[in-house]
């Protein structure tokens, strides 16, 4: 996946929205490659996460902060002296390159104010963010030296070039009729999707495949096919993309493939696409934080394997409760024999000795009737009737330990559920790391002792009402616990899906009441994190959560509640964005 100059441009349009005079309050690292920054602007905490990543260099406004380490490292010291409290005069791009600008004013030691740049090189396994002040380098996160690089070497007190080869047309500046007219020079023997890369600043591949399907033309056309006509729809194919990113009416998209991987992004329709191929975002920041979590997801290796166990375990529990169903539906034929008995003791001199079957009067009928009860001839009537009672009362007993155990496989089964749920929307390694450790302390699977590395427990998710309540959400058992019976007061709304899977969601009430609206959105968020996401009507039950008990011995996620009313939910992804995103709470 790669962010191309034409997704970046849309991406520093919102931003400078978003974030132009804000300031700086603080400023984190969780990696060795990836800053986060909480930057106020007026009354609203904004998320800022940049990443160098080698594999998905990028940046984005996110809707929550990534864990951070116990201790800060070199680089983001370095920061939070030169950048906290300083406020973003503006974001540009150089060029149409993957280069981007944050030029923060702060105030020196003399008290004047000076502009220093945060500068971010999103350019693969070449990616970097550089402090740079008056043209030359403070540090950046990667310091490049000769012995790495004898063409540009990044480290304190030289000056900052640009990167090497960042020439090429800029569409955003430049006629797109002399971009074609470069185009038509390229080696003739080169396809027309490596000249338009080539040639242009900032076209990523997906953009080539976007201006040739909408070209007409054929994916494997070579430049020296191309003909005037062919130059013409090469054109008028640009023109009709820098319309969108021009006018700043983006449409920011996803591309899969057919394993369900990111190919690709646009700031515009990917019309050579079908429409199972591709998700469309509200804005740049919120498909960057959705690419980015689920590269992070894919790039774990606990998860795949998490997820075959869990399917592999609810494969032989169903399996098993439909064979202890089987079973209990046999043993309700206890009753009959029990009736055999009673027929035969009531009729002991009728029955002829070495008889396989008799038959009497049925006094158990409502209407006159009679009834053929097979016998052991080896046995006298007196012992058949002995032996069906004894088959009675095995079967009772067996009824009553099938029930049990099916009542036990269908709490397995749930459990299981919901542990599928939680990794599903697991957005960190550390929510991963918690699901594995929590189905090894279950029984489910074993981690060797020299690989149990203690690591800071993950954050439930936070949302916000419209009216400004914090909204809690649980994302895997430990936090449902933790969100229920350790930050929720007992005058808080608990709220989960009745009778499905899903996250415990706490609507932190400021011991006054809920508002109605309130209550629906935190009930929109406890149907959306559930097994039931794509449902329509989902019901979910709320209850204070003074009513809500975790039963002594029970597993992780369990309670019981009383109490409750019954909302029916259908989960609309746009709500629950907006609801991730609203302004800081009233309440804490």
């Amino acid at each position: 996946m790669s962010l191309d100059g034409f997704s970046l441009s849309a991406l520093i349009v919102e931003s400078n929205k978003k974030l132009a005079g804000s300031r700086i309050e603080k400023i984190y690292q969780p990696d060795k490659y990836t800053l986060s920054f909480v930057i106020r602007n007026h009354n609203e905490n904004i998320r800022l996460i940049i990443s160098s990543k080698p594999e998905n260099p990028c940046l984005y406004i996110s809707s929550s902060l990534p864990e951070n380490p116990a201790s800060p490292p070199a680089f983001c010291m370095l920061l939070r002296k030169h950048l906290e409290d300083g406020r973003i005069a503006g974001i540009s791009q150089y060029g149409l390159d993957r280069i981007v600008f944050i030029d923060i004013d702060v105030k020196s030691d003399r008290g004047n104010v000076v502009t220093k740049r945060l500068t971010m090189e999103l350019m693969g396994k070449h990616s970097n963010i550089i402090l740079v002040q008056d043209g030359r380098i403070i540090d950046s996160i990667k310091r490049i030296s000769s012995a790495v690089s004898r063409v540009r070497q990044i480290f304190p007190g030289i000056s900052y070039q640009y990167p090497p080869n960042t020439s090429g047309y800029d569409l955003l500046h430049t006629p797109v009729e002399d971009y074609v007219k470069q185009l038509a020079q390229e080696e003739p023997s080169s396809t027309i999707a490596k000249a338009i890369i080539k040639t242009g600043s900032g076209i990523g591949p997906v953009t080539a495949k976007e201006i040739i399907w909408r070209s007409g033309l054929p994916a494997d056309i070579t430049v020296g096919s191309l003909d005037q006509a062919d130059l013409g729809a090469i054109t008028e194919a640009i023109n009709s993309i820098l319309g969108v990113v021009k006018n700043h009416s983006f449409i920011p998209t996803l591309a899969f493939n057919q394993n369900n991987r990111i190919t690709g992004m646009a700031s515009f329709p990917l019309e050579h696409l079908a429409t199972n191929q591709v998700k469309v975002f509200s804005c740049m920041s919120e498909l960057l934080e959705f690419a980015d979590q689920l590269k992070v997801i894919e790039r774990n290796p606990d998860k795949n394997e998490l997820e075959k166990l869990i399917s592999n375990e609810l494969s032989r529990l169903n399996r098993k409760l439909q064979a202890l169903s089987s079973e209990r539906n046999d043993a309700g034929q206890a009753l009959k024999y029990r009736q055999y008995a009673d027929i035969l003791m009531a009729n002991l001199y009728r029955i002829d000795q070495g008889s396989s079957k008799t038959v009497l009067t049925d006094f158990y009928s409502t209407v006159p009737a009679t009834i053929t009860i097979p016998l052991d001839p080896s046995l006298s009537a007196s012992q058949n009737a002995q032996a069906y009672y004894a088959k009675y009362n095995k079967l009772k007993r067996a009824q009553t330990s099938l029930t049990i155990q099916i009542t036990q496989c269908r709490q397995e089964i749930e459990y299981l559920e919901s542990v599928q749920i939680s990794l599903h929307n697991s957005t960190t390694n550390a929510e991963i790391s918690e699901i594995k450790e929590e189905l090894a302390q279950s029984g489910y699977l074993k981690i060797p002792a020299k690989r149990r590395i203690k690591q800071a427990p993950s954050t439930p998710l936070t949302a916000y009402s419209s009216d400004g309540l914090t909204i809690l959400i649980g994302k895997n058992n430990r936090q449902n616990d933790f969100v229920t019976f350790k930050q929720a007061h007992t005058e808080d709304i608990w709220l989960h899906t009745k009778n499905i899977p899903g996250s415990h969601v706490i609507l932190r009430t400021g011991s006054t009441p809920a508002s109605p609206e309130a209550i629906n959105e935190a009930a929109h968020l406890a149907a959306y994190f559930s097994k039931a996401r794509l449902s329509s009507q989902v019901p979910v039950d709320f209850t204070k959560r003074r009513y809500v008990k975790k039963p002594s011995g029970s597993k992780p996620g369990f309670v019981i509640y009383e109490h409750q009313n019954t909302l029916h939910i259908t989960p609309d992804e746009k709500v629950v964005q907006h609801l991730l995103r609203q302004p800081v709470a009233r309440n804490k």
